[in-house]
């Protein structure tokens, strides 16, 4: 096709707009592999993109969506050939590169990892960016040593897609999950995730003290500033808080107190440019360690042009799980 449907964003006078278009297939940026994409998924910082809420996409016009999975449809990358099923994951689509909201992608070879087996195109963005980032941030506490009987594990923003899946993952590994939310209505949904108990995220929103009684011995968190200042807080000695996002924002008002005085560890996660031998155990352990029958609870299904509106949604907190993409 000399043109494919895709997600446009564009600069506007005041802020950006996102709208369907038609793309020249000559347009795309260069990369050894051409992918026919079949399925996206909606972010966090894809709701921030489309929005224009804050300043994600740095070149215009810019296809929209950080995550794909699809078919390899050409490739002169030793890696790859046509036919293969593979994933992407950041690398700056959607942001510098163009992105995964469009029929077809042009990437680095090097970008890719292979679809795990036994899973579709459609459960790996059921899993997408968010669920790739609580893999990470798991596997961060395992390697600072972290298991089951070193006591409780707290996940924050538990309702959303990171929060989600780090407390589905983190249940069927055995931990004593404490889920915060603001979304009391998402009690039940939480513990059938696999949380033991639920804490209301007003428990962790003010102001942090220096040091808070011990209640967990580490985290995963998508919320910072002040939620984040508070987990160290209260993290018990020799314990490990994975952060990994910022939807209170950017700021930490928090004290050197956890790190000297209980040799609390702040363990930063990136998915975006991460190491690909680290994506592909990523990947490895979410086909292993991700019960299939919790992700597709948590799914929901969306067309291409449900996108953009989709995108104000999951900036109000209005979105539970994952929200995966048809492409047509």
């Amino acid at each position: 096709m000399a043109t494919f449907k895709a997600l446009r964003i564009d600069k506007a006078e005041k802020g950006t707009t996102a709208q369907i278009a038609q793309f020249d297939e000559a347009d795309l940026m260069d990369g050894d592999v051409t992918v026919r994409v079949e399925w996206s998924t909606l972010n966090y910082k894809d709701g921030l993109a489309l929005t224009g809420k804050a300043p994600v996409v740095r070149r215009f016009p810019m296809i929209a969506g950080i995550d794909f999975a699809g078919t390899v449809e050409q490739s002169s990358h030793p890696d790859w050939k046509a036919g293969d099923k593979v994933v992407c994951n950041g690398w700056g689509m959607g942001e510098t590169h163009l992105g995964a909201y469009a029929e077809k992608a042009r990437v680095k070879g090097d970008w890719l990892v292979r679809l795990p087996d036994g899973m579709t195109a459609r459960e790996a963005m059921a899993i997408g960016t968010a669920g790739y980032t609580a893999m990470l941030s798991v596997m961060a506490l395992e390697t600072h040593g972290l298991t089951p009987k070193s006591g409780p594990v707290v996940v924050t923003g538990a309702a959303g897609g990171v929060g989600s899946v780090a407390t589905a993952v983190l249940g069927k590994l055995g931990y004593h999950v404490i889920a915060s939310t603001g979304r009391a209505a998402e009690a039940d949904y939480l513990k059938h995730l696999g949380a033991a108990e639920i804490i209301e995220r007003a428990e962790l929103s003010g102001a942090a003290k220096p040091l808070g009684k011990e209640r967990w011995a580490g985290g995963v968190d998508s919320v910072g500033s002040n939620t984040l200042a508070n987990l160290l807080s209260m993290t018990k000695y020799g314990g490990a808080i994975a952060a990994c996002g910022l939807a209170a924002g950017m700021d930490l008002p928090s004290s050197v107190a956890p790190f000297i005085l209980r040799g609390v560890c702040l363990l930063g996660i990136d998915s975006v440019m991460c190491p690909i031998e680290k994506r592909r155990a990523a990947w490895s352990r979410l086909a292993r360690d991700l019960d299939k029958s919790k992700l597709t609870e948590i799914t929901s299904e969306i067309s291409l042009d449900q996108v953009a509106g989709a995108g104000a949604k999951i900036l109000a907190g209005q979105v539970r799980g994952r929200i995966v993409v048809k492409i047509p």
